[in-house]
């Protein structure tokens, strides 16, 4: 009986697949379908952003972050705790974690904190800053007498109580002055002023008063510069109402700008030395970010009514601009800005993310022109924190170079401390954002609607 029904079964599946051929839907083709509603393969997400999903980002790397950086001293023979208040001890420092609580970097990062506190209203980012500048101000009077007489011992606290550079200090104590002025009860105000003493009358300047270093070449301008030093000028100036620091930070940052923007571009050159009869122009992305950010940080406190706004608002939008012809699209940069075969690099993305959003939700840019870029930038920027809340495809750190293959071949490393702070920025900023100017979808691209 199988053998007379088999042929009969296969008749049926062959009427029965000739039927579903016949009622097939015709093949999509520009009489058939809206072909420009397909959806694109985008590389990352697109209009999808969500001030929750945000949030969840942000929290990854809050509780990374937490663990990795505790704020606690021990001996580092027996890993001890060791009591500040108790006789000192030589061998002390800090508990090892992943980044060190007294970097540049780290000034960063607990500027973001502060902010992301502020804007979610959740008060473990502020108490993250607030529990690890307390712990600083502590150990400052700690290790001030062994300090003093060995000004090179490596203490915990060396780079920022004896200085060389403005590294030591700079977006340490600019996050310091922010912090109080968030309401911090901690004595950071011996610190804030040593370091700025430092940045007025100590650290090398060229002829003309312009804040350089020695390294790689005598009198070289790093653009790095303006962040280590500028924002924690202003801040002190904000702080103490003092005109003088508002006078040389607008001073400062007209004779980088003079030397360093390409006004064709828009873009700044990472190094400008002295003694050159040519300056070598490359565009490093995150030294752009460092140059960006410090527009914002000026602007955020410098008087309205102050002489030198203008000029620095202007430089602000023409920096904007040529960064925003160059966004990949992906949403990231590239580590050198106006080479495309160089590699998408996270932290400059995230500061630009941060920063072009900051500018749009104070009123300096134009959100509808910008908003969309800033929101992608963030998106990209999501798609590099990690389950673990580390930020990847972060460049290392890096000195000044003068041929393409120095800033080509950087390596990237989920350690370098440079994008924990610029990414808390962004996904702070970008909550603020959304809110302020909402999007829509509109014929399949974002779209600012306020």
């Amino acid at each position: 009986m199988k053998r007379t029904r088999l042929p009969y079964l296969g008749l049926l599946l062959l009427g029965s697949v000739a039927a579903s051929a016949q009622t097939a839907p015709p093949k999509a083709n520009d009489t058939t379908t809206p072909l420009h509603l397909l959806q694109p393969d985008y590389p990352v997400p697109y209009g999808k952003t969500k001030p929750e999903e945000v949030k969840q980002v942000l929290d990854r790397v809050y509780n990374y972050l937490d663990k990795a950086t505790p704020a606690e001293l021990v001996d580092k023979k027996t890993n001890a705790a060791v009591n500040t208040r108790g006789k000192f001890n030589p061998e002390a420092i800090i508990k090892p974690g992943d980044f060190r609580l007294t970097s540049y970097e780290w000034g960063v990062t607990y500027s973001g904190m502060l902010l992301a506190g502020e804007v979610t209203g959740d008060k473990k980012y502020t108490d993250y800053t607030f529990t690890r500048l307390k712990f600083l101000a502590e150990l400052a009077p700690y290790y001030r007498a062994y300090q003093t007489a060995n000004p090179q011992a490596p203490t915990p606290m060396r780079g920022f109580m004896n200085p060389h550079a403005l590294d030591d200090g700079g977006a340490l104590t600019a996050s310091m002055i922010k912090a109080q002025r968030a309401g911090l009860s901690a004595d950071l105000r011996p610190l804030i002023d040593s370091f700025t003493n430092y940045i007025m009358t100590k650290e090398f300047r060229l002829s003309d008063g312009t804040l350089a270093r020695n390294r790689p070449q005598p009198n070289s301008l790093w653009l790095d510069d303006m962040y280590m030093g500028l924002p924690a000028l202003a801040q002190m100036g904000k702080l103490t109402g003092e005109r003088r620091y508002y006078d040389e930070v607008v001073k400062q940052f007209t004779q980088f700008s003079q030397r360093m923007f390409d006004k064709q571009k828009g873009l700044y050159m990472h190094g400008w030395v002295q003694d050159m009869a040519v300056h070598p122009e490359f565009h490093w992305a995150r030294a752009n970010g460092w140059a960006l950010l410090t527009k914002v940080e000026i602007l955020d406190v410098l008087p309205e009514d102050h002489p030198g706004r203008a000029a620095i608002l202007a430089q602000l939008r023409a920096h904007t601009d040529g960064l925003a012809t160059r966004q990949a699209g992906s949403g990231f940069w590239h580590q050198l800005l106006d080479r495309n075969d160089s590699y998408l690099e996270t932290s400059a993305t995230a500061i630009y993310a941060y920063a072009i959003a900051h500018a749009i939700n104070k009123g300096w840019l134009d959100p509808k022109a910008y908003g969309p870029m800033a929101l992608l930038a963030w998106n990209a920027v999501s798609t590099k924190v990690n389950a673990n809340g580390q930020v990847e495809g972060t460049c290392v750190g890096t000195g000044m170079g003068f041929d393409p293959a120095f800033y080509y071949y950087r390596p990237v490393n989920v350690y370098a401390a440079h994008g924990y702070g610029p990414v808390i920025l962004a996904g702070a900023e970008i909550i603020r954002l959304l809110k302020n100017h909402p999007f829509d979808i509109n014929d399949s691209s974002v779209q600012i609607t306020k």
